[in-house]
């Protein structure tokens, strides 16, 4: 299966820890993730995090080529807890250990009352998993997010799990992965 991966473009509401926000593209966003994709359409299906930041743009995508949209739950961002909404500024000013020990270890350290990072990954390699069975052989286009793209772009990559913060993924960026049977997963 071919999956290109297209991040959602910048939202109304800002930068920062957006996680399980709901918050709508700006024109801006619009026409990023338009410039990110081209014509034509080479893909077979799309699928989609069901927050409008995605499935809005993916909607007008699917209706635009005449392509089924699947909507997927376990594509939605990492769910940031007490830290949603807020910028990373911020948090540095009221609590710049805590943001210090999450970029240095994801895995180790969890924001308060979020989703902690072994089961955001579970999540979303499961996605994966269940899409490589529906869809294998195919060329598929998913709208998901900043975190979901670090975690598989790390994976495809083989870098540590930690490192998965390191991965640079833009606003209405586009990569394009290969997964194999048994969840192999490459550039």
């Amino acid at each position: 299966m071919i999956l290109d991966l297209l991040r959602h473009g910048e939202t109304e509401l800002g930068g920062g820890f957006r996680g399980r926000l709901d918050d709508a593209l700006t024109t801006l966003g619009w026409s990023q993730m338009h410039a990110a994709l081209g014509e034509p359409a080479p893909w077979q299906a799309l699928v989609s995090s069901p927050l409008q930041r995605c499935a809005a743009f993916a909607a007008q995508l699917a209706d635009r080529h005449g392509l089924p949209l699947q909507l997927e739950s376990g594509l939605r961002e990492l769910d940031f807890g007490a830290w949603e909404g807020r910028t990373a500024a911020e948090l540095w000013e009221r609590d710049a250990d805590a943001l210090g020990r999450f970029w240095s270890d994801p895995y180790g350290f969890t924001p308060p009352d979020g989703e902690p990072l072994v089961d955001f990954e579970a999540r979303v390699l499961g996605a994966i998993e269940r899409l490589q069975r529906q869809h294998a052989g195919r060329h598929l286009l998913l709208v998901t997010h900043g975190g979901v793209m670090r975690l598989l772009l790390a994976r495809a990559r083989g870098l540590p799990r930690g490192d998965l913060l390191q991965v640079e993924v833009g606003h209405g960026a586009l990569h394009r992965l290969r997964v194999g049977e048994g969840l192999r997963i490459s550039e």
